[in-house]
This record gives structure tokens, sequence and C-alpha cells, in this order.
């Protein structure tokens, strides 16, 4: 193992597999396929909508290069993907074959309801490989098809029937039943129950609950089961041809495209998204004599993406331009505190187009010379990336929790049933235009592997690698030079460049202490650059003022919902702030290693890995904010503190007044990688083989976040950029302990049987691979959007308190998909003492509506709370696939036809993996008022299947 786990990309992160390998950010890793890179448009692995790739079979060569690799590799400081397609040969061979998948074998999911959601899914297709003209040309093509519609149970939080009817739990937890209940009191723009029209007009968007009642009785759970529907196809070619003996010829093409449609989380709009890629290899080798010869490579990688298209409408309302904003437009997205948010009618949803094109030019020379094996050379990369994104371009409203009470428990108002937003933030459409990226990438490199006596060789290499500032066909970039700045920078330079001094020196060995081939003993260290490619500023980019109107607005004011929004100030826009002058960005890897040949078909390995990465990208959603003060208890936000001002208690101007919020980006984040690595592989002897692989690792950094703030699903959209250290904590992407067994066992049968005997007995192959890992670590926060710390953020939510005392030493309750955050191991941040509170706590936060805080209590609403970042670690993983093979040779037709029946079982034992609570919607403990959350803690999905049984046939010649 190498310290990795994976997680499910979002689509503006890329569509593949999240692999960390080594403590390395996702988007730190090269894919390579036939020495051309696959990395998508987020610099991340290639992968279809689904997540994967297919073309299993037309794969010769597989391997994934962890630490310390040689100079030959760039492109990455975190781990190499190797995969070499499949050739022809002298004589025909192939394959075809049909997998089937149908919820009539499937268990049923935690979360589904009494009936299993339908799903079926066909993946079929073949292989063929075989000669064009003997012994000098070769091809061979693989296609692969999935046909995939699957029910999706999905859980989602609403308003309760007595809420939408203005009649609210006026006690701020306790049991639905019984609860006295308040109502809303009429208005003149209120219906007969209290509810503001305009809310009332938007919470059909909610449908009704179909499950239990949540907390005190405002919230309960909707269910429902969305169809997703897949259809991809995958196609791999390749054509080698030998000129001679000294000269050949090879060229690959792949076509992946699955377009894909499934329901938004609250069931009211089929999104849409599409992924379709295409890949060239072409290479020349040539020998020029026994101890020189070298390879020239071209290659082309494009990828066209539309994310999350508005389909059709679910809800008929989700058509009506008259809940909209902005004029045509249909109705604005809804984030409700502890409410599965609403994202917008048809066309509400943030969507994202890219269209992804490099072109790659490489030569390798290979010198081999006494003792001395050399290899130089260098690579070229246009990289060309074109964004077209729709953000938000219905508006998002905010609110805080459907009831909210002061800090005596007293109910004060409901922000959404009345209409008082916290926050309105949205992009007009019409001032869009698409972002054209272009920068190119230059490597060269020298690798010297040197055999300095038997059983020992040193491992030398050398690389350069930089590329040219990132620049925009039509001059539209706008970077804030200082983040205070009342205008932007436009146009090229765009920052600085960094990259112009990376070389990268890398140092190993290999020694055998014995010289009897049994024991090896690997090291190394080595220097490996993380370079600003596009991927970086695909959000930066697009978003940024004046190229694009995007506003951001704090406390719009009462009855503002949804109509009140007439025009974007000049000084709410979003600007962009990328640092001017950023230091070099690298990642030192060094790692030792023992392999010990045990037995003859017994090898064992103990290994350790480690890295630090230094001057990482820190990426913060919005940077804009009132700027805190450091106190003996931690920071404080500053307020209003004339009691004769009539926003007294409220939050003091941000830094900077001539915009509404500020995406940033720093190269200041560190990181920190150590591993355990335990491996043992028992080769295939008396038809059994099995390996083992256990990794004990952990992954430290300041932030994890690249691309967006909110990297991860576990993630938190921004840190406090001001002081790096309060975000120092475990990595996003951190699993402590990960243990991976699998194995095979060819079935024996008696070699006196004959006939049909022999036939039902011989050939059976059974498989099993069993994995468990700790869990991903997640944040408590509190009063997501209200902002109860009056920071002026757009990310507008706060750190609690963490609490000691009995039963707090851990802080999660494992099985408890309900409540799997211990609530009473946190409070809302309190100051030490009296004289502490009367000097800097706000004693009329906005977000208890004109309530004063008990000076008693000592509550300090605008203190950071001492909860840090990801202290919280998520449910573990483990789970159990197990397959039958029965294998069955026609050697009548030919001596290797086969025609091979399988039946396999994903997540046999039928095991619940928890995904870690939805953050912020679950991750919050608090409300904005201080009253616990009733949905802190719930767990909402899974992270495997249901147990799901696969029936398929496979023909091979």
């Amino acid at each position: 193992m190498d310290g990795s786990g994976s997680s499910t990309a979002w689509g503006n992160r890329g569509f593949g597999q999240q692999l960390t390998i080594s403590g390395a950010r996702p988007q730190q890793n090269n894919y390579r396929l036939d020495g051309v890179s696959l990395n998508d448009y987020a610099n991340g692995a290639p992968g279809s909508v689904l997540g994967g790739s297919l073309g299993v079979d037309a794969i010769q060569e597989f391997s994934v290069l962890t630490s310390n690799y040689s100079a030959e590799y760039g492109k990455t400081s975190g781990g190499v993907v190797n995969a070499v397609t499949r050739s022809g040969t002298n004589s025909f061979h192939g394959s075809a074959y049909e997998f089937l998948r149908n919820s009539a074998l499937d268990a049923r999911n935690f979360f589904d309801g009494p009936t299993i959601p339908p799903f079926k899914r066909n993946q079929f297709g073949g292989a063929i490989g075989g000669p064009i003209f003997k012994n000098r040309t070769f091809f061979f093509a693989d296609f692969e098809a999935i046909r995939q519609s699957k029910g999706i149970s999905a859980l989602t939080t609403v308003p309760s029937l007595a809420a939408r009817a203005g009649l609210l739990c006026s006690i701020p937890q306790g049991p639905p039943n019984p609860c006295t209940t308040t109502q809303l009191p009429a208005g003149a723009n209120a219906n007969a129950n209290g509810v503001d029209l305009a809310a009332a007009a938007y919470l059909p968007f909610f449908h009704l609950p179909n499950g239990d009642i949540i907390g005190n009785g405002d919230l309960a759970q909707y269910t429902f089961a969305g169809q997703q529907v897949v259809n991809e196809n995958f196609l791999t070619t390749r054509i080698d041809h030998k000129f001679s003996e000294k000269d050949a010829l090879f060229g690959s093409y792949l076509f992946d495209r699955t377009p894909y449609s499934a329901p938004d989380g609250v069931n009211d709009v089929l999104l849409g998204s599409l992924s379709a890629r295409q890949i060239f290899a072409l290479e020349e080798t040539h020998i020029f004599s026994t101890g020189f010869a070298n390879s020239v490579r071209l290659g082309y990688n494009h990828e066209t993406v539309n994310n999350n298209e508005s389909v059709a409408a679910i809800n008929p309302l989700a058509t009506d331009t008259s809940l909209g904003i902005f004029p045509g437009r249909t109705a604005t997205q809804l984030f409700i505190s502890g409410v599965t948010p609403f994202l917008g009618g048809v066309g509400g949803e943030p969507t994202y187009f890219y269209r992804w094109n490099t072109f790659q030019f490489y030569d390798d020379a290979f010198i081999t010379k006494g003792t001395h094996t050399i290899k130089f050379g260098f690579a070229v990369e246009p990289m060309r990336l074109n964004i077209r994104a729709l953000s938000d371009p219905n508006g998002i409203f905010k609110f805080g929790s459907l009831s909210e009470f002061d800090d005596t428990g007293t109910f004060v108002r409901s922000t959404f049933l009345q209409n008082i937003p916290s926050r309105f933030q949205g992009g007009i459409a019409s001032t869009l235009s698409p972002r054209n990226l272009r920068t190119t990438l230059f490597g060269v490199y020298l690798q010297d592997d040197w055999r300095l006596r038997p059983g020992l060789t040193l491992n030398l290499g050398l690389r350069y690698e930089m590329n040219t500032m990132l620049t925009e066909t039509h001059g539209k970039l706008s970077n804030l030079r200082n983040i205070t700045d009342a205008t932007p920078h436009l146009g090229d330079p765009f920052f600085n460049n960094p990259t112009l001094k990376n070389f990268e020196p890398r140092i190993g060995f290999a020694w055998d202490p014995f010289n009897n081939g049994k024991t090896a003993v690997r090291g190394g260290v080595g220097m490996f650059d993380v370079l600003p490619l596009p991927y970086q500023f695909t959000l930066l980019t697009t978003l940024a003022a004046p190229f694009f109107q995007y506003t951001a607005i704090n406390n719009p004011g009462a009855g503002t919902f949804f109509s009140g929004i007439t025009n974007f100030p000049a000084n709410k826009l979003r600007a962009t702030y990328i640092e001017p002058n950023p230091k070099r960005n690298y990642v030192i890897q060094w790692n030792l290693n023992v392999q010990q040949e045990l037995t003859p078909n017994l090898t064992g390995m103990v290994a350790y890995v480690g890295s630090r990465g230094i001057h990482q990208p820190f990426r913060v959603d919005d940077a804009l904010m009132v700027l805190p003060t450091k106190t003996s208890a931690g920071y404080v936000w500053p307020f209003i503190s004339d009691p004769a001002d009539p926003n007294f208690g409220g939050p003091l101007d941000p830094f900077n007044t001539n915009y509404g919020s500020i995406r940033g980006l720093w190269y200041k984040g560190h990181s920190y990688f150590d591993a355990l690595e335990l491996q043992m592989v028992k080769r295939m002897s008396h038809g059994f083989q099995v390996q083992g692989a256990f990794t004990w690792g952990k992954s430290i950094d300041t932030s994890s976040a690249t691309m967006a703030g909110d990297a991860f699903g576990n993630s938190i959209s921004s840190l406090n950029w001001f002081d790096l250290r309060l975000g120092r904590g475990l990595s996003d992407f951190n699993i402590g302990r990960t243990l991976v067994v699998n194995g095979t066992w060819e079935v024996p049968s008696p070699k006196s049987l004959s006939g049909p005997a022999k036939w039902a007995l011989d050939g059976w192959q059974l498989g099993l691979i069993f994995q468990a890992n700790d869990g991903v670590p997640f944040t408590p926060t509190w009063g997501t959007g209200d902002d109860p710390a009056n920071t002026s953020s757009n990310d507008d939510w706060a750190y609690p308190n963490r609490l000691g005392g009995s039963g707090c030493n851990t802080l999660t309750n494992p099985g408890n998909p309900a409540h799997y955050i211990k609530t009473e191991c946190f409070s809302v941040p309190t100051a030490p003492n009296l004289a502490f509170w009367n000097q800097y706590c706000d004693p009329l936060p906005p977000t208890l509506g004109g309530t004063p805080v008990d000076p008693n209590s000592l509550l300090c609403f605008n203190l950071r709370g001492n909860a840090g970042r990801n202290i919280l670690i998520g449910p573990g993983l483990t789970n159990v696939d197990f397959s039958v093979f029965k294998n069955n040779y026609i050697k009548r037709i030919s001596e290797n036809f086969n025609v091979q029946f399988r039946a396999e079982i994903f997540n046999i034992l039928n095991h619940a993996n928890f995904a870690p609570p939805t953050t912020p919607d679950n991750s919050d403990i608090f409300d904005s008022t201080g009253s616990v959350s009733d949905v802190a803690g719930l767990l909402s999905r899974t992270t495997t299947t249901a147990r799901e049984v696969q029936f398929a046939v496979k023909i091979i010649w």
C-alpha cells in the first residue's frame, strides 16, 4: 500500500476518483497511458461521470509509482499511475462478455424505503487482436459499454407540516411530542398562518415529509429514490508496426463518452452531465546501436465536460419565471440552516462547461555504457482550457434556522418563514463570457542508474520543469495585486512566475546486502514541484469583476426575498486575489523499505514513506471579512459598540469595502505525511495466491484545497487565512489505518473424474477482496447561514468550543446514524470571565433578533471557538467482495477457448458504510442562536452500495 485513499470527485473538481498517494493532494498525481498524460481539466484522474475508467481488457501493463520515482517523470509531486495498452500478436485472440445487475438480486440499502429502488445495469463489450501483416503489423481493439438505470435513495430534511402552517416549536430542542407551539403573528405580507407570502410561494419546492419528525418538531424527513441514468461507450484501439529489427512505431486511440442524468438534491429538477474524452498516442523507437536508443512520442488529450445542466422540471413550479429574482429566470436557490438546500428552478443550478486540450511532445534517449544506464530527454505540453461558468445564475438567499431562540430558550423568530434573509449572492448570466486559459509546460531531465558494485545501484537524477505564465486569449484576467486594492490589475501578467528555477534533484539506491537476490533495501529522497497549471484558476478567473458581475450582500434586509434585490451595488461585486509574488511550491519525498523473500513463493516488505509540502496552494472561497483581534482567549471579531448606533452589535465593515466578496489563493500552505507500510505477497502456487497490505499513516496540513475551498465532501469551505496555524490539522483526505487483503483459489478437482462429472467439478475459482479503513476527518461548526461571529464573510459559519469531561475523550457515537456527533461535548464559545466579556463580547448579536445576551452566561458569539479543523473522525469502512468463476475450456475449438461464468457479490455482508455528516448541513452543532441543531450529526448517505449481485458470461479465445 502507499498511504492512499480515494473518494468520489465532484464535477468541478474532476469526475475521476480522487486518489491520494503518499500524502499528496489528488491533483498532484500524473496519470499516463502509453506515455501520454491523461490528467483531466481539474488535473485529476481520468474518468467518466461514473467516476472510473473502462477498458481493462485493453491494458497490457499497469503500475503505480508512489514515492521517489526517477527524474524522467514530471508534472507530479504525488504518484505516477502508468498503463500500457495491449498489442496484437501473430495469432488472433480476444474476448466477448456481458455483466448483468438487477435490483431483484440486491439487498436493501440502509436508507431505502420498504421497496428497493429499481436498478438495472448491463455492461457488455469485446476485444480482438491479431496480425495485419504477419511479423510486421498488428492491431488490437477493445469496446465496452454500460447501460445503467439506478434508483438512489436520498434522505433529505424538509419543513414539517406544522412549520409549513406557521406553527413552530417554542422550545429549542426536545421531543416533538408534546411540544408547545407558537403561531407566527399575522403581517401585511403574510398569509393567514403568519407565513410570509414569498416564503409560502417557495414552500412547495420542499416536498411534504414522508418520514420521521426531527428534533423539536420543526423539521421532518423526506426520502425519495431518484433515478440515475447512464449510457457509457468506451473504445480503445492500437496498431503496432515494425519497420525493421531496429525501428518500430505504434499508435493508440481512446474514446469515452458518458451522458448522465439524475434529480437534484430535493427532487425538483432533473440534471444532466456529460463527459467525453479522446486520447491519441504515437511513438517511434529507433535503436542506433547496442548501447543507444531513442523514442519520440506525440500525444493529444481532449476532454469535453458539461456539468449540471438542467434537463427538465420534475416539480412543475421549477419552470415558473414569476418566482425568479432576475427577469426570465426561474426560482432562486434557498439555503436554510438544517434544511436540505433547494438549488433553484430549471437553469438555477451552477453549470460549468469545460473544453480541455493538451498537445504533448516527448523525446527520450537511452544510453548503456559500462556500469551506467543513462536516460535523458525533454517534454513540451501546451495546455488549452476553455471554460464557460454559469455561477448561481438565479441567485442564492441564505437564512438561519426555521425557529430561532435567545440564550434563555425563548422563541424569537423564523428567518425564512418571516422573510429575514441573512445573505444574498448571485451572478448575472448575461454578463458571462468564456475564459480561454493558456500555458505551456517544459521539462528536461537526466537520469543515471549507476551500478556501483554488484548488489548496489545508485539512482541519480535531475529534472528541470517549468510552465509559462498563465494567459487568457482576450486578456480577461483580473487580480487584486494587494487584497485591499480598490481596483484589480487586468490582463498580463496574472502574477509573477515562481517556476523559473525549478531544478529537482532526486537520489535513490537499491542494495542487496547479502548478494543472494532474496533481500532488497531501497530508499531515496527527491524534490517534486507543484506547477501553477490552469486547474488552479478555473473558479478564480471565471467569476471575477469586471468581466463577470457576481454580487454578495450581507443582511439585505427584511422582505427582500425574493423580489427585493433590484440591482447590484458596484461595491458588492466579487473580486479575485492571487498572491502576486508566490514562492516556489514543491514537495520533498523520502522513503526507505526492506523487502525479503521468506519462501520461494512468499515475500514480505516493510516501508517508511514521508513527505513535506512547502508553499502549497491555500485556497479560500471568500477572503473578505472583518479582521479579528487576537486576545488571550483567542481571536475575537469586533462589532459596532456604540449603543446609540441603530446597528449596535452588528459587524463592522470588512477590510475592503470596494467588494462584496474576494476569492483568494495564497502559496503559503504546508503539509506533512508519515506512514508505515507493511505488505505480504504469496505468489500463485498450488492454485492459491493471496496478498495483503496495511498502512498506518497520518497526513497533516494547513489546507487541503486547490481548486475550491471545499475540495472534498467533508471539507469546510474557507479557512482563516490571516493565521494559517489555525487551520493546521488532519488533511481532509487523511485515512489513518487501511487494511486490504485479496486472494484467489483455483479449486482442485479429482483427476480421476471424466465426462460430465469432470465438467461439473473442474474449473472453479473463488476470489475475495477484504477492505477495512478508518474514516475521513471533518470539522464541527455552528450557525451556518447566519454568520454568528460577525465575520461578514460569505462563508458564514463559526467554530464552537470543544469541552472536556466525562465521555468527551471521543467526540462521536459510532453506530448512531441519527446522532453521530456528541453534541454535549461542544458549546457556543464563552468568555473566560466577566471582565473579558465586558471588554470583547458582543452584547447584542444580530442572530438573536434583538434579544441581548445575559452577561452571566458568558456567551461570546464573536469569539472564535477552540474546536480545531478536522477533529472529528467519520465512520470507517468495512467491505467484503466475493466472486465465483467457472472456467469451461472447449479444446475442440482451440486450446485456450474458454467460456467463463461468473457470479460476483459486492458487499456480501451487506454492511452499511456511512459517509461522514454532510458539511455544513449536519456538521453544525448549534444553529446561529446557540440552540442545538436538530440535524447535528445526522448521517444521510452511505459510501458503498448495499449487497449487489452481478452475473456474467465471458468468452475468451
